[in-house]
């Protein structure tokens, strides 16, 4: 392709010259195509190495004039065909033309001006087609990423970059794919095959630094290994993807909420260059999230465009530089200069959008209107037409304000009722008697404070008069700088609240900065309906709120009465129904009860909005990830401002102890109150870098009493101590006792430090602390601190299973991450249920990660020591349906291990016990439940009961029963008379301690196997050892057992059938019907007449194996419910003598009419274990010790369909030979 004409210095240096021309050279690269020797392969494999490939294309053509020693690079070719191309189109289209030239300067300059226009009409023309191409170019590596790596279609790519792997010192040229869900590189060099794929669910640190060793590099980290990536075209834009996609996977490991594409965004006005719908997602995402975040604007805010600007300011007599931001519902400006001016205008307060007259002044103006009278001037726009249409556009779908009027709550939270009749508003009363939250309440419009202040004698004293010196000052403010949503907020707005917010403007600032008036404005009577619907609700929230109210400032008058706690309570049970993620967290009540006393209840409500979902994110979870997240950050800071005192702090570990509790009440509950609510007002203003600077300033006051503290106690008195001593000298208000410093004031107290001064200072030494650098440092401990609540998740799990099976602790923590990256896996790459049914963090860390039937077979098969080829799915199926005791389609962790660990360290018995459990009911599987099912119709004998099941056994006195002798309803009644004799203490203790106690099994307790389920059993049992090494013996063993089987349920069929009672065999006519009768389609395939013994005999010579025993193909195409499919013995192993004895007794039992199975035969456990035992081959297959280490290892290394690839295992990183 043609190429901006580039200077070239040296044209022969790793270049070979293959044609030339006075005027023009075709080159190839050393190394690419035929020979090139020693050389050529040196150049070829730096080129690979150094990531050359990706920018030096093999063939160009240099434009020379032979006066010079300067060389133009004008075209370049990946192919010889290509490169041809252009020169035979220079030879016939340009070197006749510059052979006539006489100065070689005149040469350079028409052809560098010729190609630049070529360039320029193929970019014209070909532009929809280049478009096309790249995306075609993104889908063939989308393609290429799933062959590579095993991914499914529903592993999406959001992008991919040439760059090299570290592997040691060695690096290894490659591509690294960025999926939603897995890193992945892969390289092939010198015949070496590099693989890498990581989860981004394990990545527990990412950072881009450089060294010596490493250059300018990206590292990623997981619990166990590091890898080190290099050499990206633009790894600033790599390293913000990464950290992105990072991002979403620990927010689907916090709360469940798994990635899914946005489809509202704005369609493109241009395919960007490889940029595949994903990566536009993503980085729209993080517009979205920078432009809210800088606005305090809500998460529905969605950022349509921006573009360069000014801003004509009326206070400063100044066009002011910066960016104009059009959105669904607001227009901002933000100037260059930092704290300038910053403006926000809701378009619902928006009256007129006109275009001004232009002129060399003020070019492309555009004028705003608003409701309230202020007029914006915007001038510089460089798309004017298009901005005022677009704004247009917006303000069409934008509703009137004028809804306000009709809501019957509209004047919730405003002091208007006084303008309404008194007719109206007694009408009203009558309305609103019956509901919790009503205009006519006296919190519904005036915070706690003014309820107590209003009926106070004016107070003339100097405090009083500094207090309205600065209500004087922020209203000269409001007259200059506008007031309400659209007031500029300027450097001086940031004064006047480092000086403090008057008390009566409190509440309104507080709403204003935070951006909760604009929530509230949106949502007219939300709060109002929101607390008829909470209250009366009981959950564990409630309970909690109810516990913690009379905790929340108890100091203060206002919460010492019912109308303060009433507030409270409605407030915070309002949230706990709208955001239920959260609910309630311990220091919400704190930080409510402040916002009370300042706001109306549904101003306070917004605002505890904008601190939880906002301001101060993830902090009042279950877990306070926020606030874990902050204090690491500060730990960081602290490191960074402070490292000294970082390094004995560390050693005490006083740092993650004081400041959980500084991070979640915003210091309310460590400092007195009138002193911390100025920290209040800097935070709605400032944000969170104020709470880290202050908190900085705390520890750098107290720096050298830190030194010398030898233990965490002392260091803990003494920064107790210098916070209850921080005073607020201007307040006018009356003292409220500080509890915690009554508690801890000693006999000489402290000096008094003065919160203004702590404030300044902390701008002064700790002022250059920013707000992005601070986000960049959450992002960075939200990795560690999520991943190390995974890990302690992890060690609690692996603790309470240490008593309940077998293996060791290195097992269970190894089994743990397969079973949670399978219930992760199947969460991003669909399944039947969703993400938010299957992991709950909530619940008790044994039952967060589940799984469903699919992937439980997947597990199944890959970890289980009883693999039975075909027939291992329906096994996989039946002791799912056996582990998942509450029914609800999904297995935890525990049910998971209790079934594995019996299967590897169960004796002999227990193994046995757990196989035949597998054939009996509740673990059949759906179809063979339906088959049954549709098989009732066709019964119409009546039919044994099953057998005898006591469930409690603690009746004392109560015989052994043999089998068919008593009934499970006789044993339920005589139970339910002993419950109505004795329900004392002792027996409720009985029931909890049974409860408690793992439900202990004896083999009396199970069930009679019947004969069809029988058949099933020897299938299984014949499935099993198709693998072993032992395989003749086994089967050989098998059909003996099965031969003596078979005697004993005849010559027990003949006792039952003696001492059977009618009414049983009436009560146990339905379950057994379902249970035993055979599917009509086995009796076309058994034949007329046969009789039932005649049956088995048959379907153990249908399933005899051939010679070879691992061909199965007839068999799994068999329908399972088939008894002439069930695969019980091998022609190698039935012997004749057995065939022939078996027939013998069969043949010489009772005849029954029609072709069902001889539903009067069966077994119990004790005769299957007693005929095992006879057999020394099987004894010692079940008592044979199997190891879980190499069936993990496989199941680590699997590369299939569900690829998992676990970051801890060694399997990552594998080479391969083509």
């Amino acid at each position: 392709m043609w190429i901006q004409p580039e200077e070239v210095l040296l044209a022969g240096a790793l270049w070979v010259s293959e044609r030339a021309n006075p005027f023009f050279i075709l080159q190839r690269r050393r190394g690419h195509g035929r020979g090139g020797g020693l050389s050529g392969l040196l150049v070829g494999t730096l080129d690979v190495v150094l990531d050359s490939s990706a920018r030096v294309a093999p063939y160009r053509i240099l434009l020379q004039t032979a006066d010079s020693q300067i060389y133009w690079n004008i075209a370049c070719g990946s192919s010889r065909k290509e490169i041809t191309e252009h020169w035979d189109w220079l030879e016939s289209n340009l070197l006749q033309t510059i052979s006539i030239f006489d100065n070689d300067e005149d040469v350079t300059t028409f052809v560098k001006g010729k190609i630049s226009g070529i360039i320029a009409e193929e970019n014209r023309l070909k532009q929809g087609e280049e478009q096309e191409e790249d995306c075609g170019k993104f889908r063939e590596a989308e393609l290429k990423m799933r062959r590579l790596f095993g991914m499914p279609d529903e592993e999406k790519l959001v992008n991919y970059y040439s760059c090299s792997y570290w592997k040691g010192r060695v690096p290894r040229q490659g591509w690294l794919y960025l999926s939603v869900n897995h890193l992945c590189f892969y390289s092939f060099l010198l015949g070496k095959e590099v693989t890498l794929v990581v989860q981004w669910t394990e990545v527990t640190q990412l950072e881009k630094n450089a060294t010596l060793v490493f250059p300018e590099s990206v590292r990623v980290s997981t619990r166990h290994t590091e890898h080190f990536f290099s050499m990206f075209l633009n790894i600033n834009d790599t390293f913000k993807l990464m950290e992105q996609l990072a991002n979403i996977a620990m927010r689907q490991l916090l709360d469940n909420e798994a990635f899914a594409a946005d489809r509202s965004l704005p369609k493109p006005c241009k395919t960007l260059k490889n940029v595949s719908a994903l990566k536009r997602d993503l980085d729209a995402r993080a517009k979205n999230e920078r432009y809210r975040t800088m606005f305090r604007l809500t998460q529905d805010e969605r950022l349509d465009g921006h573009t360069d600007c000014t801003l004509w300011t009326p206070f400063a007599k100044m066009h002011v530089v910066g960016q104009l931001f059009i959105s669904n519902n607001y227009i901002c400006f933000n100037s260059k200069e930092e704290d300038l001016c910053q403006l926000i205008i809701p378009l619902r307060e928006v009256s007129i959008v006109e275009k001004a007259d232009s002129s060399s002044v003020l070019p492309c103006p555009v004028s705003i209107s608003t409701k309230n009278k202020m007029n914006f001037l915007f001038a510089n726009l460089k798309d004017r037409d298009f901005l005022v249409q677009r704004i247009s556009d917006f303000l069409q779908r934008t509703p009137d304000s004028s809804w306000g009027d009709t809501s019957p709550l509209s004047l919730i939270g405003h002091s208007a009722s006084s303008s309404t009749p008194l007719s109206s508003s007694a009408g009203s009363e009558s309305v609103h008697r019956g509901r919790h939250y009503h205009p006519g309440l006296p919190t519904a419009s005036q915070g706690l404070l003014q309820l107590y202040h209003r009926d106070a004698p004016e107070d003339l004293g100097p405090k009083a008069m500094k207090e309205k010196m600065k209500e004087e000052a922020w209203n000269i403010h409001f007259s200059e700088f506008g007031r309400g949503v659209c007031m500029y907020r300027t450097s001086r707005t940031r004064e006047l609240v480092l000086n403090g917010i008057p008390e009566h403007l409190r509440g309104e600032l507080w709403l204003l900065f935070s951006g909760a008036q604009n929530e509230m404005a949106t949502h007219p009577g939300y709060y109002g309906d929101l607390v008829e619907q909470a209250m009366g609700l009981c959950s564990l929230a409630t309970e909690e709120i109810e516990r913690d109210l009379h905790r929340s400032m108890p100091e203060h008058r206002a919460f010492q009465n019912e109308t303060g706690i009433a507030a409270l309570r409605r407030v915070l049970t309002a949230y706990a129904h709208r955001n239920p993620g959260i609910g309630y967290c311990q220091a919400m009540n704190i930080v409510t009860s402040v916002l009370l006393l300042y706001c109306p209840e549904e101003e306070a409500f917004w605002l505890l909005v904008a601190l939880c979902e906002r301001m101060l994110p993830d902090y009042y979870n279950t877990r306070v990830v926020g606030a874990l997240v902050d204090q690491g950050v500060f730990e960081e800071l602290t490191r960074a401002f402070l490292p000294l005192l970082y390094e004995h702090m560390q050693e005490l570990g006083v740092i993650s102890t004081i400041s959980l509790s500084w991070f979640l009440t915003l210091f309310l509950s460590v400092m007195p109150f009138d002193s911390a609510v100025l920290l209040v007002d800097c935070f709605f203003y400032e944000g969170i870098k104020v709470i880290f600077q202050v908190a900085l300033a705390v520890l750098h006051d107290n720096m050298d009493a830190l030194l010398s503290c030898s233990d965490e106690g002392e260091a803990m008195t003494i920064l107790g101590r210098y916070l209850d001593n921080v005073v607020n000298k201007q307040t006018v208000a009356p003292p409220i006792p500080h509890l915690h410093a009554l508690l801890t004031s000693g006999d000489d107290p402290p000096p008094e430090i003065d919160i203004f001064d702590l404030i300044k200072s902390s701008y002064e030494k700790f002022g250059s602390l920013r707000s992005d650098v601070i986000e960049q440092m959450r992002f960075k401990q939200r990795l560690k601190v999520i991943q190390s609540l995974e890990d302690t998740a992890k060690r609690s799990v692996v603790r309470a299973m240490m008593t309940e099976s077998a293996f060791s602790i290195e097992e269970l923590e190894e089994l743990y991450c397969l079973f949670k990256s399978k219930h992760m896996t199947s969460c991003y790459w669909g399944s039947s249920s969703s993400a938010a049914e299957r992991h709950d963090p909530s619940l008790p860390y044994l039952e967060q990660y589940r799984i469903d039937p699919a992937q439980f077979t997947q597990l199944f098969t890959t970890l289980a020591p009883w693999i039975c080829g075909g027939h291992t799915p329906t096994l996989a199926a039946r002791l799912f349906k056996l582990l998942d005791e509450n029914r609800d389609g999904l297995v935890n962790f525990k049910e998971f291990i209790t079934g594995l660990s019996g299967m590897y360290h169960g004796d002999m018995t227990e193994k046995l016990k757990l196989l035949y459990k597998l054939h009996l009911p509740p673990a059949l599987c759906p179809e063979e439940a339906e088959s049954a099912l549709e098989a009732t119709h066709f019964f119409t004998e009546d039919v044994p009961r099953e057998s005898s099941f006591l469930s409690d056994l603690d009746i004392l006195g109560q015989q052994e029963v043999t089998s068919g002798e008593e009934g499970k309803d006789g044993g339920g009644d005589s139970e339910e008379k002993k419950e109505e004799k004795v329900k004392d203490y002792r027996y409720y203790l009985r029931m909890w301690a049974k409860e408690k106690d793992p439900k202990t099994e004896t083999i009396k307790d199970l069930p009679r196997m019947n004969q069809e389920q029988f058949i099933d059993l020897c299938k299984t049992l014949y499935n099993m050892f198709s693998e072993e090494p032992l395989e003749q013996q086994l089967y050989h063993s098998i059909a003996t057992v099965a031969s003596l089987l078979l005697r004993i349920g005849e010559v027990g069929k003949k006792f039952n059938n003696g001492g059977k009672k009618a009414d049983d065999a009436a009560a146990q006519a339905q379950p057994a019907a379902q249970t035993l009768a055979p599917d009509p389609q086995r009796e076309d395939g058994l034949g007329e007449g046969a009789s039932g013994e005649s049956q088995v005999c048959r379907a153990l010579a249908d399933a005899q194996l051939e010679p070879a025993p691992l061909q199965m193909s007839d068999e799994e195409t068999k329908d399972d419910t088939s008894v002439s499919s069930y695969s019980v013995v091998s022609s190698g192993s039935l012997q004749c003598e057995d065939i022939a004895d078996d027939t013998v007794l069969i043949g010489g039992g009772e005849q029954r009419r029609g072709s069902v199975l001889d539903v009067d035969w069966s077994i119990t456990f004790e005769q299957v274990l007693a005929s095992l035992l006879t057999e020394p081959p099987l004894v010692d297959y079940f008592e044979k010790k199997r190891d879980i280490q190499v069936k993990m290892a496989a199941c680590k290394a699997q590369r299939a369909v569900e690829r998992q690839t676990s970051s801890a295992s060694d399997h990552e990183l594998t080479q391969h030979s083509v």
